[in-house]
Order: C-alpha cells, then sequence, then structure tokens
C-alpha cells in the first residue's frame, strides 16, 4: 500500500509501489518526455530505479514519489527527494529535488505545485539543510522552476557527464537553503 506524502489542491503524491513501472512506461517514457532527462528508458530500467526508490525511502524516509492526478485519478508525473548519485558530482549525498510531468499536463502548473509540496516536505519532515536539483542549459523549462522556487544557480557544482549528449552538457545545478526557503514562505 502506497503512502500519501502530501496533498496539493489538485494532486495526490504517493510512494512508488512495486508494479508501478508498467504505467509510468506508457504516461512518462516518452521521447518527448524524457528528451532532455538521457532518453526513453527499458521497462527493466525503470523497474530498478523504482527499486533503488523504495529502498531509499524504507532506509532514510524520502523518495521519488507519483504525482496522481485528484480529478481524473491518473498519474501525470513524478517529483520527489533523492540523494546526489552522480559519481561526477562533487555534491554527492545532498538531497536532490527533481519532477517529470507527462507532456499532454504540461503548462498547468503541476511541477510546481508538486515542487512546493516536495520542498514543504524536505525541509520540515525530511529536515534536509539545503536541497539541490540537477538540469542542463538546454532544459529551459526546468531552470526557470528552479528560479521560479527561489533556487540559486551555483556554477560551483556544475559538472560534465559524458553520458548525455553536448546539448545536455555540462550538469549545472541550483539550490536553495531552509533558510532561503522559510524567508519566502
Amino acid at each position: 500500500m502506497a503512502d500519501i506524502i502530501a496533498e496539493t489542491n489538485r494532486l495526490i503524491l504517493r510512494t512508488i509501489e512495486e508494479g508501478d513501472a508498467a504505467e509510468q512506461d506508457r504516461v512518462l517514457n516518452t521521447p518527448t518526455v524524457m528528451a532532455r532527462l538521457g532518453g526513453v528508458k527499458e521497462l527493466h530500467e525503470i523497474d530498478a530505479k523504482h527499486a533503488k526508490s523504495r529502498a531509499l525511502y524504507a532506509q532514510h524516509g524520502f523518495s521519488f514519489l507519483f504525482m496522481i492526478e485528484k480529478a481524473s485519478g491518473e498519474m501525470v508525473g513524478h517529483c520527489g527527494i533523492k540523494q546526489v548519485d552522480n559519481p561526477l558530482a562533487q555534491n554527492q549525498g545532498d538531497h536532490e529535488i527533481g519532477w517529470l510531468v507527462r507532456e499532454d499536463r504540461w503548462r498547468r502548473g503541476y511541477a510546481e505545485e508538486a515542487m512546493h509540496a516536495v520542498l514543504d516536505w524536505a525541509f520540515t519532515r525530511v529536515g534536509a539543510p539545503h536541497v539541490v536539483a540537477l538540469t542542463s542549459h538546454a532544459n529551459i523549462g526546468s531552470w526557470k522552476l528552479m528560479e521560479k522556487l527561489g533556487m540559486v544557480r551555483r556554477e560551483d557544482l556544475d559538472f560534465s557527464d559524458p553520458a548525455y549528449p553536448a546539448e545536455d552538457n555540462p550538469t549545472i545545478q541550483y539550490s536553495l537553503s531552509r533558510e532561503q526557503w522559510e524567508s519566502t514562505r
């Protein structure tokens, strides 16, 4: 049974359950949605990420979540908290926030709505001293939302990742401290 972590006006944010990979593959794993995230994944890759997310939640009390649209009951995205785990990043282990919204729900404010709830979760219940978010210069929508959330560009944390194409390098980071977050509430 999934845990409900947060509810917003339009969304339920719940933990990922075993068996959710097929639904993620169906609604989120498209060339357009995954264009800036390393491309479409194989189902076994999604399953492995889900297993990692469930283990992270069991061990640390945070993970990535599914965004369920209250009006339809459909999965419209995923979002949450994980640890920076890219071996090329100098800030491995930091609390990393992120999101992904299915294409037919873009430009409806779901990512921003979900991320306000995720930031609240990160800074109150999880106790993160700060969070980071990773993207690329090419992912304009992503870094614009980071700025809208009050996050600050951290050029000192940038790194190149040969697993991504040239247009998605370098990986850039934004951060937000608990104090910065509290001052904007």
